[in-house]
């Protein structure tokens, strides 16, 4: 079926409302033939992590459809999967500050009751780990969060999470991607009133309660709370949620640690899913802090924090002994955090005999240096903090005496997760943490700046970098797949002045060791991902999003000096992007 077939499907169709109808007549009118082919060129595809698109009328947009298409999948997968328990099936819904994030919830719920799922649904806008926590807090059976995390206010998405809390993963995700896509048909999908829902006991707006339950289990994490009586009210901080969900949360668990002095940036404090202020409300694009870092400025702070609408992420500045304010890569601020958990918890006797900590493959590699220092366990997942933590669930269901305990979990993207309340990154529980690192730091007399120096000499410069390229539609998926294919077969072996000693491709399941033509496994699950080591510590790592019409190319390198590692990173990506050309 191609696009002019599928539009017509939606102008004929009785389910289809005519405002939505009109629109689209409007731009046949008009001769937007290519934004007609876009929009139904294909249907947004339910991958391994939802659903995310951009917002409009369409079967390739996201839409009161497309979400209650989604969700009728899901309920009947839960069905097959729990309905003959006997036992009521309840699914708990959380959502952002975007766009439609609170329509498209609640049609997300009543999808689920017309179904005889009883939906737990978040009353105002929560962080996504809070659904997270949720899901087990409340005993479901699945999770739903309408977000399109840091992305443009022209997204927002959906996404699925399993019983344990985290974001689901292989086969549960194509289980239920199966199901969502023999749903064919809207006028197959179910929905009711709310009224309705709710006298039949299938619709229940979250107690307050849980939002209770959830900040206590966040500041259970803290390692020093004697420090922080002492220290914390002495310590200024800007923080912004970007006009997202983090703002009530990140602010009341610091006030209740007694970090008095928070200031918010006003102009970003309410939520607003245009996100005026910013190009993008990504805390990994330094535009983001412009609005902070003047206030930081006037205030003299000595920590800076933004999160994303969804506060999962979490970006950092700190002021050096210059007076200036220095920015934190993903990499660093868990660094950060990792060795401030080790060489605290070292101290006090509390680092356990099975410590492990979870990262992902395109993540920075001192992680490695610090948990052999520590004699910690590191285990690698794909790219995606739902692998981290479906590797919480795995050392859950491990035989006593379990051979893994959950310390840290990091991946570049500026997320982190500290304890296991939660099943994926955590902005408030990472802003919580980077504080106390910030007071301990202030108790002993530097920076937050300074102890990363002090870090960097210990293990080496470590520097990481990540090059994406943009390319939309159609003709985007194809170039992109073909620039897969092309260097799959085309293994280099040689990358500037870095000789290629190992190559992985994790869609084949194939590892090969250049130096002697040894293969191997790579033991994790399929995926469209390539993963080059090279001499000297350094690597780069090409995969296609999957959530984003882009093609990513990671990349890191150690040195002996900051300057070094910089020199040698940049020439590292410019032999890249040669290797990207046709």
């Amino acid at each position: 079926m191609d696009y002019k077939d599928r539009y017509q499907q939606w102008l004929d169709s009785a389910v289809i409302d005519e405002q939505s109808k009109e629109e689209l007549r409007t731009l046949e009118r008009d001769g937007q033939d290519a934004e007609l082919q876009d929009r139904f060129y294909r249907d947004l595809e339910f991958g391994t992590g939802g659903l995310r698109g951009k917002i409009g009328v369409g079967t390739n947009r996201m839409n009161v459809y497309t979400v209650r298409k989604a969700t009728q999948g899901l309920a009947n997968y839960l069905l097959e999967r729990y309905g003959q328990a006997g036992q009521q099936i309840a699914v708990a819904i959380g959502f952002d500050s975007r766009h439609f994030s609170p329509e498209f919830a609640q049609d997300a719920a009543l999808c689920l009751a017309a179904n005889g799922i009883k939906a737990y649904i978040f009353p105002s806008l929560r962080p996504t780990p809070m659904l997270s926590f949720a899901v087990r807090h409340l005993h479901c059976k699945a999770g739903i969060v309408v977000t399109a995390s840091h992305n443009p206010a022209i997204y927002n998405g959906y996404k699925v999470y399993g019983e344990d809390g985290a974001q689901i993963t292989f086969p549960v995700d194509k289980d239920i991607i199966a199901c969502v896509n023999k749903v064919t048909d809207l006028a197959t999908v179910k929905t009711m009133k709310q009224e309705q829902a709710e006298a039949q006991g299938l619709y229940e707006q979250i107690s307050p309660e849980l939002d209770r339950a959830y900040y206590e289990a966040v500041k259970s994490q803290i390692i020093n709370p004697e420090l922080l009586k002492e220290t914390a009210g002495d310590l200024k901080i800007v923080y912004t949620p970007l006009h997202g969900t983090g703002n009530i949360p990140v602010r009341t668990v610091l006030k209740e640690l007694g970090f008095t002095q928070v200031k918010v940036v006003t102009e970003q404090e309410q939520p607003d899913g245009a996100f005026p202020t910013v190009r993008s409300p990504n805390p990994e694009d330094p535009k983001a802090f412009e609005l902070a870092l003047k206030l930081a400025q006037a205030e003299q702070a000595d920590l800076v924090l933004a999160t994303d609408p969804d506060a999962d992420r979490i970006g950092v500045y700190a002021k050096n002994s210059k007076g200036e304010y220095q920015s934190f890569t993903g990499n660093m601020s868990g660094m950060l955090m990792l060795y401030y958990i080790c060489s605290q918890k070292q101290a006090l006797q509390q680092l356990p005999a099975n410590g492990t900590v979870v990262s992902t493959i395109v993540s920075g590699k001192m992680s490695r240096k610090i948990c052999d220092d520590f004699k910690l366990q590191l285990i690698l997942t794909l790219t995606g903090f739902k692998y981290i933590g479906e590797q919480i669930k795995f050392f859950e269901q491990e035989p006593q005496p379990a051979k893994h305990s959950f310390v840290f979990g990091y991946e570049e993207s500026y997320g982190a997760l500290i304890g296991t309340h939660a099943r994926d990154k955590d902005a408030v529980v990472s802003a919580m943490m980077l504080c106390e690192v910030a007071a301990y730091c202030k108790h002993e007399g530097m920076s937050l700046c300074d102890l990363m120096e002090q870090i960097f000499k210990r293990y080496g410069y470590y520097q990481e970098a990540l090059q994406t390229l943009t390319l939309d539609g159609q003709d985007g998926a194809r170039q992109i797949n073909a620039m897969m294919e092309r260097i799959r077969e085309q293994i280099p072996t040689q990358v500037g002045d870095y000789k290629v000693v190992e190559f992985k491709d994790f869609k084949q399941d194939r590892a090969v060791d250049l130096l002697t033509g040894a293969e191997g496994k790579t033991g994790l699950p399929n995926s469209n991902v390539l993963y080059f080591t090279l001499e000297r510590d350094a690597w780069f790592c090409i995969r296609p999003s999957g959530t984003e019409p882009k093609i990513k190319l990671y990349m890191g390198v150690c040195a002996d000096s900051m300057d070094k590692a910089q020199q040698e990173l940049q020439s590292l990506g410019r032999e890249l992007e040669q290797l990207l050309q046709p």
